[in-house]
């Protein structure tokens, strides 16, 4: 990175490990630096800033829904008013479900916050990134070709756009809404195909820039953070020895500061190592 006071963002940050990645960016960065805690309540944002640890970077809040079709773009734009472009781009925003949800009636707004709102912050924030940043995509191991039926994997493999993985996406959405997905082989379990869209997109945008980044020294990746122990996560599973947000936030820090890793790029990374994409899959 260059002499240039950093800015960061940070979308779905206003609990959790988005707000762990924020005052850890803010700890990491200097006084001169911006990181931007963002969220779709201004009254949950305006707290979050507020309770936010002091020292380091200044930490700014900004609404930002994630749902909104033009709201990346709109955000994207301010912030190249503001400040020229951007460093550090974490896009975390997630709308959760619980086991006693209907797929079928949340698969509508959760398509749009998880893999709509990924794809549109890619494009919105992709040309804004400076030499030496990072755009990373907060997903999880299970988005990979592993957790589908072989059948299923032509419907994410080889995309090489973000329309492409919009399309594919909204079809999946509609087989959810409609039932007909269950009498197919996708998994019932929503949080998998919707993960695997995100690192698909993920791959998509680096199959373009890879590159032109990489002499930039920019990483475009994603990136699983493990197991947390949160509210939301226990509903699912047992995480009373799992790591906290501030503790699981520590790796997607390092991925995102420490010079790029050429092995990294476009890929889906855990704890600093690269997650297989499919079966047999060999890094380009």
């Amino acid at each position: 990175m260059n002499d240039t006071p950093k800015v960061a963002v940070v979308t779905g940050a206003t609990q959790g490990l988005g707000l762990a990645l924020v005052e850890g960016l803010a700890q990491r960065l200097s006084p001169a630096d911006t990181v931007y805690l963002t969220g779709r309540d201004a009254g949950r944002v305006q707290e979050a800033v507020e309770a936010a640890p002091a020292g380091g970077a200044q930490i700014r809040g900004e609404v930002f829904d994630v749902a909104d079709p033009d709201a990346a773009g709109r955000f994207a734009g301010l912030l190249r008013e503001r400040h020229g472009g951007v460093d550090i781009v974490f896009g975390n925003a997630v709308m959760r479900v619980g086991p006693d949800d209907d797929p079928r009636d949340v698969i509508e707004p959760y398509t749009q916050v998880n893999n709509f709102g990924t794809t549109r912050l890619l494009r919105a924030f992709a040309p804004l990134v400076r030499d030496g940043g990072s755009l990373i995509v907060v997903a999880s191991r299970l988005g990979t070709l592993y957790q589908l039926a072989p059948v299923l994997h032509h419907h994410f493999d080889g995309l090489t756009t973000l329309d492409e993985v919009d399309e594919q996406v909204a079809a999946w959405r509609d087989a959810v809404a409609d039932g007909s997905a269950r009498a197919g082989a996708w998994p019932g379990f929503v949080n998998i195909p919707s993960k695997i869209g995100q690192v698909a997109a993920v791959r998509a945008l680096a199959a373009q820039r890879r590159a032109d980044d990489l002499a930039r020294g920019i990483l475009v990746a994603a990136v699983c953070p493990g197991m947390i122990n949160t509210p939301t996560s226990s509903l699912w599973w047992d995480v009373s020895d799992a790591p906290t947000p501030a503790q699981a936030a520590v790796p997607l820090l390092d991925l995102a500061l420490e010079p790029v890793k050429p092995e990294h790029y476009g890929e889906l990374v855990r704890h600093g190592q690269v997650v297989p994409w499919s079966p047999g899959y060999h890094q380009s």
